[in-house]
């Protein structure tokens, strides 16, 4: 093997996952199809599910000293209020693509991950042992790996996803919009968020000095998929819509988006997996689709380590379709109704005046904020204590160390079984685990804990937690919950236990 698994697509979900990998002590490649990064600004912003993933593997403080946290944020341009009590960083964070990826590439290169550059994917075989994947490589020539696992995060387009004979199923453009870095020396405003106008809609969002990120959305014209884009075509879109160009001049690049949403099928086929762009694309409402891939990659990458270490058996990977498939169905039906609400038109307008005064509700505010944030996802797992499946707060917790947050626990990305003191025999049971799952003695500082979308509930006598931060098993207050549970989670999750 040349590889125990390859990545298609160096992007932040490809990167993600390679970091995931490593950190298991997994061999990966990751082959991408440009020769560098682009630099293209792209997506601009990380939620607080992402901030938290992050700041589980101890690297959140290289974005943040990057980026520029906005107390408020939008759905369909109405605006959103953030709960400072439901995470430890409620605010999303304002960073450009570029530099998310260029960050990632240098966490994934004090890792060890292989990155081959203009190396994209052209075919691929795969048997009982492994996938040989065919490289095109312009400059070095026709080239392949073989390794045991493909992980397809090479984009809407995902040569992957075609070559594995993945369906992607969805809902057709019924609207153009173009996006672009270029100067704006008229505009004098530094934020225009989602501007709507009896044409259509745009923003202008400035991420450097003279620069601006511009997005033009209009909906009664429909582009061809593989129709040229152009920085003229930019330019007379936004004087369609905002009446004006404001001296827009020097386009760093442009490009082109619609309101088509898809989903594959299956996010796995034998031992070709999708995630990011490749399983699902959608409007780009709200920033949710560069989070959605990051996630898919930490919830992904412990899963594909066990299994190819050998820990767990590769039912584990389908867990994987099980628990994201539905997270991302979600998505693309929120930002559906995204797509409806910044239409132009009269019914448009009276539905967002409806819509914006429902918006005053705690509890409407609340359902689309975790719309957007993730916050609320629960994975369907066996239980039923209100912590299991969920990710897990950011509680403070006194150890023999000093007071560190429960998030500081994961950095090693590895899963953590916390006894807090108040479930009999819990230490004893991980025993057949040792090596595999860290055991954590420490005491809650804070007798509840905050969950999104629950409320407060009792700080649990114990808990196991999956290396993507979700609870796989919770034991309430004087241990109810039950070490044969505990045992059974440790299996499901952690692989049967070691003989002897």
């Amino acid at each position: 093997m040349d590889a125990d698994v390859v990545i298609a697509g160096a992007g932040p979900t490809g990167l993600m996952l390679a970091c995931e990998l490593r950190l298991a002590g997994v061999d990966v490649v990751v082959a991408e199809r440009l020769a560098e990064p682009t630099g293209e600004s792209r997506a601009g912003g990380i939620h607080s599910r992402t901030l938290e993933v992050l700041d589980q593997r101890g690297i959140l403080e290289r974005f943040l000293a990057e980026g520029e946290l906005q107390p408020v944020g939008h759905f369909a341009g109405l605006y959103l209020e953030f709960d400072e009590s439901e995470s430890r960083h409620p605010y999303p964070l304002m960073i450009l693509q570029s530099a998310i990826e260029r960050l990632l590439e240098e966490w994934a290169a004090e890792l060890g991950v292989r990155v081959l550059r203009s190396a994209g994917v052209s075919g691929l075989r795969q048997d009982e042992d492994g996938v040989t994947v065919e490289l095109d490589r312009p400059e070095a020539g026709p080239a392949t790996l073989r390794a045991r696992y493909l992980v397809g995060c090479d984009g809407g387009r995902s040569t992957v996803r075609k070559l594995a004979g993945i369906g992607f199923p969805g809902t057709e453009a019924t609207m153009t919009a173009l996006i672009g870095d270029v100067e704006l020396p008229e505009l004098t405003e530094d934020y225009v968020w989602v501007r709507r106008t009896p044409v259509g809609d745009y923003s202008a969002i400035a991420f450097e000095p003279g620069w601006f990120r511009v997005i033009t959305s209009e909906f009664d014209r429909v582009a061809g998929r593989d129709d040229a884009v152009t920085f003229e075509q930019l330019r007379e879109s936004l004087v369609r819509v905002a009446g004006t160009d404001f001296g827009m001049r020097n386009p760093r690049w442009v490009s082109r988006f619609s309101d088509a949403a898809r989903q594959a099928a299956e996010y796995r086929r034998g031992r070709v997996l999708l995630a990011g762009d490749a399983a699902h694309i959608h409007f780009p409402a709200g920033g949710q689709g560069l989070n959605m891939g990051v996630q898919d990659a930490v919830n992904l990458g412990w899963k594909l380590a066990s299994v190819v270490r050998g820990r767990a058996p590769e039912s584990l990977l389908d867990t994987y379709h099980a628990e994201r498939h539905p997270v991302a169905a979600r998505v693309l039906h929120n930002t559906r109704a995204q797509s409806a609400l910044v239409r132009p038109g009269p019914q448009t307008d009276a539905l967002r005046e409806v819509f914006g005064s429902l918006m005053v509700s705690d509890d409407v505010n609340q359902y689309l904020r975790h719309l957007l944030n993730a916050l609320d996802i629960r994975y369907p797992v066996d239980g039923d204590h209100p912590l299991e499946g969920r990710r897990v707060p950011d509680a403070d917790l006194k150890t023999a160390e000093g007071i560190i947050g429960v998030h500081e626990l994961l950095h090693a990305g590895r899963p953590v079984l916390l006894d807090l003191h108040g479930a009999p025999g819990v230490t004893a049971v991980a025993g057949g685990w040792a090596g595999r799952v860290d055991v954590v003695e420490a005491r809650s500082e804070d007798g509840r804990w905050t969950v999104p979308a629950i409320g407060e509930v009792a700080a649990p006598a114990a808990l196991l937690i999956r290396p993507d931060g979700h609870v796989a098993w919770a034991a309430g207050e004087g241990g109810a919950g039950g070490t044969d549970a505990l045992r059974t989670a440790l299996t499901t999750w952690c692989g049967p236990a070691a003989r002897g």
